[in-house]
């Protein structure tokens, strides 16, 4: 078995046994955070969860995902703890934060938005809510706007009048008829719009509906909606409709959100083929493609270690030398890799130079802290190291 090409192939498998290694996670804190508007005769008390990792990891900076639907909180905490407590894969662990259940002064900000169009609940989250999230909480910039059924055209309205505000927007079984929020009326105006708006930092767009009694009334404005994307979405606005056809009513959101996450953050996870356009044109391409990720999509720092090494593997036989300069390359911009300080330290024990293998093992055993990886790190170094005390 080849350590190079396992340590990239195994990794969704190992991903299954982390937790065993490291210890079972702990539940991350809640807390509420109190938020005043002029509006408002009473401050709203919005929840906050935080990630597993928020108390112990204090130099880490989070996603933060809004949903105004108070009996959100526990499905999408839940949700986010399962699928990021893996090493943040496929969900980047997030701080998730709820609305407040029977607020009246919010509720008459929403009522004015459903139907006027009103602009005043996008004033209180760009001037009150998100501001004071940034202020209390480590938020790495990227945020996530989540919804369903009545917030979910909620969230539509947001996309097309301050599509700013959030980074991505997730609707689920969206309400749009009967002018809602103005949503369909808006659409095409503000989507030709949203271009000049869009040109530096692109947004995410997820809709989603399915045929369940309770859908259909909404399943012709949801394909007008449909249209007008393809039509008139700019190129910034990276979209996707999904059509959970079969499922009940009340698991939309769960579907919705699954699906949303994996979509959101693919670029992020998704290794490009050492075959691919940008890898052909050698490292130095595929770095330069993770830095626009990190600064134009993003927003915080996407690492291109997984596709170097994808890339490097693929020449180890027939270019060995090609294979070492992608690895040295990529530990030019990511001197602290610990996976390609390992597979450059493999490379170099298959060429017999093991004192570069042991020096680029203790390193990659030097870059990490998790459980696994110093065991798995720490047996390559020590089978190099006892091959050097035979010599």
């Amino acid at each position: 078995m080849k350590f190079a090409l396992t340590s990239i192939a195994i990794r969704p498998l190992l991903a299954l046994l982390l937790t065993l290694v490291a210890g079972a996670a702990q539940a991350g804190r809640v807390e509420t955070l109190s938020v005043k508007n002029e509006a408002f005769t009473e401050a709203a008390e919005f929840r906050i969860s935080l990630p597993d990792t928020y108390d112990t990891q204090t130099d880490k900076r989070y996603v933060v995902l809004l949903d105004l639907h108070p009996r959100a909180a526990n499905l999408l905490a839940g949700m986010e703890d399962w699928m990021s407590h893996n090493g943040d894969w496929p969900w980047l662990e997030t701080i998730i934060v709820t609305a407040p259940d029977s607020h009246q002064g919010l509720g008459k900000l929403k009522q004015a938005a459903i139907e006027q169009g009103d602009g005043q609940l996008l004033d209180f989250i760009e001037r009150g809510l998100l501001p004071a999230i940034e202020a209390k909480y480590r938020s790495n910039g990227f945020k996530i706007m989540s919804g369903f059924t009545g917030n979910g055209g909620l969230v539509l309205y947001t996309l097309l009048n301050r599509p700013e505000l959030f980074n991505a927007y997730l609707a689920a079984s969206p309400v749009l008829g009967q002018d809602f929020a103005k949503v369909l009326q808006d659409a095409e105006p503000k989507l030709k719009a949203m271009a000049s708006r869009l040109e530096h930092k692109p947004r995410f767009l997820q809709i989603s509906t399915s045929d369940s009694d309770f859908e259909q009334g909404q399943l012709a404005p949801y394909a007008e909606l449909e249209a007008k994307l393809k039509a008139f979405a700019p190129a910034g606005l990276k979209w996707q409709s999904k059509r959970f056809d079969g499922s009940y009513y009340m698991t939309q959101p769960v579907l919705a959100t699954a699906h949303g996450i994996e979509f959101i953050f693919d670029d992020i996870h998704r290794v490009l083929a050492p075959d691919s356009a940008i890898s052909q044109k050698g490292a130095e391409a595929i770095i330069r493609h993770y830095q626009q990720l990190s600064t134009d999509v993003y927003g915080f720092e996407v690492s291109p270690a997984d596709s170097l090494i994808a890339l490097g593997q693929s020449l180890k036989q027939s270019a060995p030398q090609q294979a070492r300069a992608v690895y040295e390359s990529g530990l030019a911009s990511l001197p602290k890799s610990a996976s390609l300080h390992f597979e450059l330290g493999l490379l170099l024990g298959e060429q017999g130079d093991k004192q570069g293998a042991r020096k680029e093992l203790q390193l990659a055993l030097a870059n990490t802290d998790h459980p696994f990886w110093q065991k798995y790190y720490g047996d390559a170094l020590a089978k190099i190291e006892s091959g050097v005390a035979k010599e």
